[in-house]
């Protein structure tokens, strides 16, 4: 795996390193050496698979508060995504900027999000599934959000939002 650090600190872009040959490829994905030699989290604590229909979905901003805080390993396994990362962290240098890449099957590349950092994403095409693995559990009572539209950010999205849920359509204003 080749890790590029982004502009966020401590969120990275993950390029596999596939060997390939006359059958296809094959890449390693997740090596908890590996992750914990970039001074990543290389805990995992569940993985989940999303599928959306309809190109347009935005699914996000979402993110958990400790002692729940999640890092993310995020990949596209099918179709196109347009995925935002947000800097929530209060005493980073980058707190509330954003930045986006897009993933998608063919260009095979990761993002991991760090705790602290709300994630989300807008697919670009009809059929797509996103596969991500989680360094904690899922817990309700921990559960944030913030607003895809939220002035505090200026995210950029790459087409009008079509799909999105009542709960990711209203979370408040963004307080810093």
């Amino acid at each position: 795996m080749n890790f590029k650090e982004t502009k966020l600190g401590g969120a990275f872009v993950i390029d596999l390193e596939m060997l390939e040959d006359n059958r296809g490829f094959f890449a390693r994905a997740w090596c908890k050496r590996e992750f914990e030699a970039q001074g990543l989290i290389g805990k995992l604590a569940q993985s989940n698979i999303s599928f959306t229909r309809k190109a347009g979905t935005l699914r996000g901003m979402h993110y958990q508060v400790a002692p729940h805080a999640e890092a993310k390993l995020v990949r596209c396994t099918m179709g196109a995504i347009y995925d935002v990362i947000i800097d929530l962290r209060p005493h980073s240098r980058t707190y509330l900027e954003w930045m986006a890449v897009e993933l998608s099957a063919d260009n095979h590349k990761m993002v991991y999000v760090p705790e602290g950092f709300a994630h989300g994403y807008q697919t670009l095409v009809d059929s797509t599934e996103v596969f991500y693995q989680v360094s904690q559990f899922y817990a309700l009572a921990a559960e944030r959000g913030v607003r895809y539209d939220d002035p505090v950010f200026e995210i950029t999205w790459p087409m009008d939002v079509g799909l999105i849920s009542d709960k990711d359509r209203s979370w408040p204003d963004y307080r810093p």
